[in-house]
């Protein structure tokens, strides 16, 4: 089967453009999917423009911002793991060491609150992207650094949480009943498009990822429930959750020696 044609050669045919040594690029980069989400996050910010990627999709801009004394790297990631890998392999060449990536999920137990903050430990690897970055197997580990730091943020600022298996999948349209009972038999609490592939490819780069989720529409309901799925929907709770990064990438800076 094609899936198991891993080829572990980096040297591809083609690679990203841009050079490390280019940049004074941050160690730590921060993103998020909501295009909304992440306008109004930005303007909270003195802000200047790093680079620019570019695809026929449009332009992606990547931000440097300034957050309590420490540099980040900040951009719009695409939803679906094909170009949210691409995107972030591009960045990771222009330097970055370290990615914090959130966004909303869909959940597969209906206890989970909407916009409830959950941390992944493994994701299950219905995706294709994830296949040519590590060999074939159902799931991968996510999340192998930062989420006893991670914890630490939350309790700080007095946010429940809930950690468990993701289930990334490149067809929500086909996401059916009996495929949701069987994710969620194998150990999925959530489902979402990008952390298997994201987590390989970083692996592959051998550079470090962290995902979390806030929760959106509910699965695990006679009828789909979209719940705040809509990006406008409890805007200003999203935002507060997007700090959560920011504060975790203050943690893992004072940890590299970045920041005292």
């Amino acid at each position: 089967m094609l899936l198991n044609e891993f080829d572990s050669n980096k040297n591809a045919v083609i690679n990203p453009r841009f050079k490390k040594e280019d940049y004074n690029f941050p160690a730590i980069t921060i993103s998020i999917f909501s295009d909304v989400l992440f306008e109004q996050v930005l303007r909270l910010f003195d802000y200047e423009i790093i680079e620019t990627t570019r695809s026929c999709n449009g332009i992606n801009h990547v931000y440097r911002v300034n957050y309590k004394g420490c540099d980040f790297a900040f951009y719009h990631s695409f939803v679906g793991a094909p170009m949210c890998v691409a995107n972030y392999e591009e960045v990771h060449a222009m330097g970055s060491e370290t990615l914090i990536l959130l966004g909303n999920c869909g959940v597969l137990d209906k206890e989970i609150q909407d916009c409830g903050i959950i941390i992944p430990t493994f994701a299950i690897r219905d995706e294709g992207t994830s296949y040519h970055y590590v060999e074939a197997n159902d799931t991968i580990q996510v999340n192998k650094k930062y989420i006893p730091e991670f914890k630490e943020v939350l309790e700080s600022a007095g946010y429940p949480y809930v950690e468990g298996g993701t289930w990334t999948t490149d067809a929500f349209y086909r996401e059916t009943r009996d495929k949701v009972n069987r994710r969620k038999e194998q150990g999925a609490i959530c489902v979402e498009m990008e952390c298997a592939g994201m987590q390989a490819m970083c692996d592959f780069r051998n550079t470090e990822f962290f995902q979390f989720f806030y929760a959106g529409d509910n699965l695990d309901h006679s009828s789909w429930d979209p719940r705040s799925l809509e990006a406008t929907e409890k805007l200003d709770d999203k935002e507060k959750i997007v700090f959560l990064a920011f504060e975790l990438g203050l943690k893992i800076a004072k940890n590299k020696g970045i920041i005292e």
